[in-house]
């Protein structure tokens, strides 16, 4: 996918600088996207405050991690199925007719599970909560992709943002969890649910209300003409699930194969985020350091948070679909050595380089969608890669956990290894079905770029 930028010279002009990539502040200050990226910021801190305050609730009313634990997984797994059913109701309806209700259910919800807690309810009632409490969870983040996508479609600064999105994710799952344990351990073991339950909804009501940006919903017609959209690199967006040229979308965005295969990685992603959080404590604890938890996760993230800025920054010439294979056996070989792993300062240099290796992988992820996916199904497309994220999360967090409690840290770490490497075989299996048409097409197709970054 070219991103970048094509001179304005001549023939006979005087030899122009090399086109540099549009940077962040040139992102930023694209007219109409204050409003959304400000309310969107505060709609997606619950999004890392949910597990964390749930886990600490449940445990404080019931005794047990591990019941805790199970709570929070039911709600992962109920995120991660119902996401794309949002996103898909998003991408027909409108962004606003699915998070006005959506919001109110989660407050609700979480609410009523908090309540029922607190009053030592059965289990199985903590369970049925926790169904509509994942379900209902705003997908902000692919809703402001979409955003994104839809004012950008065509521009070189589309990878830019997919590349500030991921920090802002990155961000969203570094303070909402510290947050969501402060406000539980310093005011009381409910806040932090309270706290995720408010934001969701005044963030959420304010970012619906934002209209710059938004996608059309039910009603997008594929544009015709000199003013046609284009995808990234100048191809013509496909309007079909096979990839080819056409006026029918995708019943769904998971029609579509490069899709099918992205969900697939990003699965492994999610394994590495949930089978870190769990070792990571095992492991803190093992070597007499349990306060040293959080400071080795926020290593892994910052890690994870300055890769994101640094390939959002960088004017790529090879095509996305190469650089995610790259990227993902990077971050498959890194996470295969951190079982071997002992000491906590070597650690932190490795729990640091595996962050390294996950941002880029997500941002390629999210940028391919734009190649791949009709403006139509993008908000589908991304939730699907947010909810593979949560389930294998939520996968990875129980086995992990259990790993962890019968044979150590070490066994723990094997979860991120495996997970990776599973998704690394299927990437590099399936990889042709990531190119986007143009780029197979014999002509008339835009011409890849010379090899480069």
């Amino acid at each position: 996918m070219a991103t970048t930028v094509a001179s304005s010279s001549g023939p006979g002009s005087p030899k122009s600088a090399p086109p540099r990539r549009p940077g962040y502040g040139q992102l930023l200050r694209t007219p109409g996207v204050a409003g959304f990226l400000l309310s969107g910021f505060a709609a997606r801190q619950p999004f890392g405050m949910l597990t964390m305050g749930m886990v600490m609730l449940v445990e404080h009313t019931t005794g047990s991690y591990g019941t805790a634990g199970a709570v929070a997984a039911v709600t992962g797994v109920s995120m991660a199925l119902f996401a794309p059913q949002n996103g898909r109701l998003a991408d027909r309806h409108g962004q606003r007719a699915v998070l006005v209700p959506g919001v109110l259910l989660h407050a609700v919800s979480v609410a009523a599970l908090a309540t029922l807690a607190l009053a030592d309810a059965p289990l199985w009632a903590l369970f049925l909560l926790a169904v509509p409490s994942g379900a209902s969870v705003p997908q902000v983040g692919p809703m402001v992709r979409a955003r994104w996508a839809g004012k950008l479609a065509g521009s070189p600064l589309l990878p830019t943002a997919a590349a500030f999105e991921s920090v802002t994710d990155e961000f969203t799952f570094v303070i909402g969890p510290v947050l969501a344990t402060a406000l539980c351990t310093g005011v009381h073991p409910v806040a932090g649910l309270a706290a995720e339950a408010t934001l969701t909804l005044v963030g959420g009501l304010l970012f619906a209300a934002q209209r710059a940006g938004l996608p059309s919903g039910g009603h997008h017609k594929p544009a015709t003409g000199p003013g046609r959209e284009t995808e990234p690199g100048g191809a013509a967006p496909s309007q079909s699930g096979t990839g080819r040229t056409g006026t029918a979308g995708p019943s769904s965005a998971l029609r579509v194969p490069g899709v099918r295969v992205l969900v697939v990685a990003f699965l492994g992603i999610g394994v590495v985020f949930g089978g870190m959080q769990v070792s990571l404590t095992a492991f803190a604890e093992e070597s007499g350091h349990s306060g040293v938890n959080g400071l080795l996760y926020g290593i892994f993230a910052c890690g994870n948070m300055l890769s994101g800025a640094a390939v959002g920054a960088i004017a790529w010439k090879r095509p996305a679909h190469g650089r995610l294979l790259v990227g993902y056996t990077a971050l498959a070989v890194v996470a295969s050595t951190l079982w071997a792993v002992h000491s906590v300062p070597l650690f932190a240099v490795v729990g640091f380089l595996t962050g390294l290796c996950v941002a880029p992988s997500l941002v390629t992820g999210y940028t391919l969608v734009d190649a791949l996916v009709p403006v139509r199904a993008r908000t589908e497309a991304f939730t699907w890669l947010t909810g593979a994220v949560a389930l294998g999360q939520a996968a990875a967090v129980t086995a992990a956990g259990r790993l962890a409690d019968a044979h150590g840290s070490q066994a723990g770490f094997l979860v991120p290894a495996l997970g990776t490497l599973a998704a690394l075989l299927t990437l590099a299996l399936l990889r042709g079905r990531l190119v986007p048409t143009a780029a197979k097409a014999p002509a008339g197709a835009a011409e890849e770029p010379a090899p480069g970054v």
